[in-house]
């Protein structure tokens, strides 16, 4: 059944313009994120196909959104443009005059003939900040090539640490580097933003997933580095595959219980004692295992002692007593968990927005929660494919009807 919670989008960002010209799903994200804060943010597609994601399914609503699309373009207006011909490029540039963000994700030589370039659109707009998310940037041997999530993921070492430990390398369940570059790309547009109100000149970003990838695997790329300026040679100072443990804390892993999962997570040594005391008091004095990097250590030997006493009750039996004596745990939870449980409700993490035509869609929630702001606007279902073309051109452009559907004949807009 659709939940109650309708979410408002919030005025933080009222005022600023974005040009999302970006598709699939870093860009979009982007876009979407700021569109949650209060942006105006306009989705620019093709004429006809719009948006890859479009297609990106099973599974599609009835009315022939695809879940993917629905996942990242919320809170946007569409126009559907064709920026391949020059009167396209002039619109977009028009857009571009009256526009603050410009996101895109095309390759360099494709941005160039587009009109999409930094140095194009600062001809048009000197103020204006324009962000190029890319697979591997804008500089370097590998920019040429296009990026996809997997790739990256695979190219950047993330897979070469997930995984069974014995077992093949693993991607991540969601397409992690888009989302992650998408967070990066927001951070970084609007530090630009600000940076604007005191230099008074746009600015150009070069993101790359294979850089936001790397970037975001902080403490086990971080533990490579240490390695190797520990004088270890490099095969050797590879993390490797940890499964479902953790490279740098143990006790920190998921572990079969009687009826099912359970993640420990033991952080500290004071968290072990206790848990040690309660769940295996032959260990509580055990010499071998009194801090952490003991612990990291003896991994090979602490494990196998605690995995056959956590089989011995449920995974509810284990959350009581862990709870009882404050040490991290959680049950292992997948969807249908999730949105049973009453926090997911309280938190806001399915909410409602109504489609064109009134009928209740669920969607995932954002994250945002912030007070001080009075949000007053409620979250609006993803555009269509040059849903909004004509009163964009004509508020933004100054186009008049006539204009607009001669346009529209000749096939620049959609």
């Amino acid at each position: 059944m659709p939940s109650d919670s309708h979410p408002p989008i919030y005025n933080l960002l009222r005022g600023v313009r974005v040009l999302d010209a970006s598709r699939v799903l870093a860009g979009p994200y982007c876009g979407q994120l700021l569109a949650d804060l209060g942006a105006e943010v306009i989705k620019i597609e093709r004429p006809g196909s719009g948006d890859d994601t479009r297609l990106w399914g099973p599974p599609f609503r009835a009315t022939g959104e695809s879940a993917y699309y629905l996942s990242c373009n919320r809170n946007k207006r569409g126009v559907a443009l064709d920026m391949s011909v020059p009167r396209g490029r002039e619109l977009l540039h028009s857009l571009v005059r009256v526009s603050d963000i410009v996101l895109e994700n095309y390759r360099p030589d494709s941005a160039e003939k587009l009109g999409l370039s930094p140095a194009q659109l600062h001809a048009v707009n000197p103020r204006v900040i324009v962000c190029s998310i890319s697979g591997f940037g804008r500089t370097g041997p590998l920019a040429d090539l296009p990026g996809y999530d997997f790739a990256i993921q695979a190219m950047s070492g993330l897979m070469s640490i997930t995984g069974p430990k014995d077992g093949p390398p693993c991607k991540v369940g969601v397409a992690i580097t888009d989302v992650l570059t998408g967070l990066y790309a927001a951070t970084a547009v609007l530090s630009c933003l600000i940076a604007r109100a005191k230099s008074g000149h746009g600015y150009a970003i070069d993101l790359a997933l294979l850089d936001c990838a790397v970037a975001a695997q902080v403490n086990v790329v971080q533990a490579y580095l240490t390695r190797l300026e520990n004088g270890l040679p490099p095969e050797e100072a590879l993390p490797g595959m940890q499964g479902n443990a953790h490279l740098q804390i143990v006790p920190y892993q998921l572990f079969a219980t009687g009826d099912g999962w359970l993640v420990l997570a033991v952080g500290n040594d004071a968290q072990w004692a206790r848990f040690a005391l309660a769940v295996v008091p032959d260990l509580a004095d055990d010499t071998r295992f009194q801090t952490n990097p003991d612990r990291v250590r003896q991994r090979e030997s602490l494990v196998p002692l605690i995995e056959p006493i956590l089989r011995t009750k449920t995974t509810r039996e284990w959350v009581a007593l862990l709870e009882s004596i404050g040490v991290p745990h959680a049950p292992l939870w997948d969807y249908a968990d999730l949105f049973a449980h009453p926090h997911a409700a309280g938190r806001g993490c399915r909410v409602t927005v109504r489609d064109p035509q009134g009928r209740a869609v669920e969607f995932v929630g954002s994250p945002f929660h912030i007070e001080g702001d009075d949000p007053g606007r409620a979250a609006t279902y993803p555009p269509g494919i040059g849903e909004h073309t004509r009163d964009v051109l004509r508020e933004l452009c100054g186009l008049g009807a006539a204009e607009v559907e001669g346009l529209r004949a000749e096939g620049v807009i959609g």
